[in-house]
């Protein structure tokens, strides 16, 4: 059932048609028009997209991990400015740029009273339907109807033109993921002042967990990398080592450079059974991991965690609570984590933008309308 809601203020002049990503099977991503999005609910928004991105777990539908049954509208992960918003949103105004976190939240259940918005109640994500049954548009588009505008919409306080003349477009786009997922996966871990840690993963978000682990105040970050220029990027990031090794040869590399010991945190920022595994090897007992990669086979042994005490958390991350820590580091150039966008590439030419990614031959594509 729609819910009928009048935009207070609408600027946007719809033609009728965008063109937007559309997944339909297997290395078959195609751009193509769709309905432009308009306000359904009095607690929707409609935002025109600046920049989007392709982002690794978009990867597994299109490598055919993860099924796709029907084609669906594609990608989570986006900067806009508003062009209307229903007759409920009172957090921002026409005309406002902000990020998007890629997942919608209310803001008002206990889970996102608690700081978890990405385990709300009502929580909906991009390319899905909202809780009346509405599609919600994929966020590689030309325009999105952001549904829970009201939590979810995140106004940045400066002027699309002042952001492009400043270059922190990309910058802000991580926030509404990567850079969001990789500080959780810190967060996640307990990482604090004087902690060694070790970030399995080399993609954009286990770059982006280097630059968490240190926000939060890791003395020293283990990279594991066997990719050059993504190995530099971690040092620039503030990675104190680099390990190239996986497996045992990793575990044994970890500990030669640690003396013998093993580090006090992990971050897992892959999500396969491999890297999970070798994140609870690299951590001492009574260690701590955050793990963050999109679950694709990790097989945890209860007992494993109970002999050698170590802890485990993360999940989702929860990009619109963070959002509000990292924003400052972001305006003021203390962090740079766009450098992780090594691609730009118009929505026309989408389909080049995941064969890149899959292919390795870029880290994270940034995807402009």
């Amino acid at each position: 059932m729609n819910v009928a809601g009048q935009p207070r203020d609408v600027r946007a002049v719809y033609r009728g048609r965008m063109r937007a990503a559309v997944i339909h099977g297997p290395r078959d991503v195609r751009v193509e028009d769709r309905p432009d999005p308009k306000i359904l609910t009095p607690g929707d928004a409609v935002v025109r997209v600046v920049a989007a991105c392709v982002c690794g777990s978009d990867l597994w539908p299109y490598r055919g991990v993860s099924a796709v049954k029907k084609p669906r509208p594609i990608g989570h992960e986006l900067v806009g400015v508003v062009e209307a918003l229903g007759a409920d949103v009172t957090s921002t105004r026409v005309g406002d740029f902000v990020i998007l976190p890629f997942t919608m939240s209310c803001g008002e259940c206990q889970a996102c009273r608690a700081g978890y918005p990405a385990a709300c109640d009502l929580v909906t994500g991009f390319g899905s339907t909202d809780r009346w049954g509405n599609p919600v548009d994929g966020a590689q588009g030309e325009r999105v109807r952001i549904p829970l505008a009201q939590h979810s919409l995140f106004p940045v306080g400066r002027s699309e033109a002042e952001l492009e003349a400043a270059g922190l477009v990309p910058h802000l786009l991580s926030l509404a993921d990567v850079m969001s997922t990789g500080y959780h996966a810190a967060f996640s871990a307990g990482v604090s002042a004087g902690d060694t840690v070790v970030v399995v993963g080399d993609g954009a978000v286990g770059l982006s967990g280097v630059l968490g682990a240190r926000l939060l105040g890791a003395d020293r970050v283990i990279a594991m990398s066997r990719h050059d220029d993504r190995a530099a990027l971690a040092r620039e990031f503030g990675a104190t080592d680099v390990v190239a090794e996986r497996g045992e040869e990793g575990l044994a590399a970890v500990r030669d450079l640690l003396d013998g010991d093993l580090a006090d945190a992990a971050l897992e920022c892959v999500g396969t059974e491999q890297s999970m595994d070798t994140a609870l090897s690299v951590v001492r007992g009574g260690g701590r991991v955050g793990f963050v990669g999109v679950p694709h086979g990790p097989d945890l042994s209860v007992r494993r965690l109970f002999d050698r005490n170590i802890t485990i958390g993360g999940g989702m991350a929860s990009a619109r609570r963070y959002m509000e820590t990292l924003l400052p580091d972001v305006l003021s150039g203390a962090i740079v984590p766009g450098k992780v966008f090594d691609l730009e590439l118009p929505l026309a030419d989408v389909a080049e933008a995941y064969a890149a990614m899959d292919e390795r031959r870029a880290t994270k594509v940034l995807v402009r309308p």
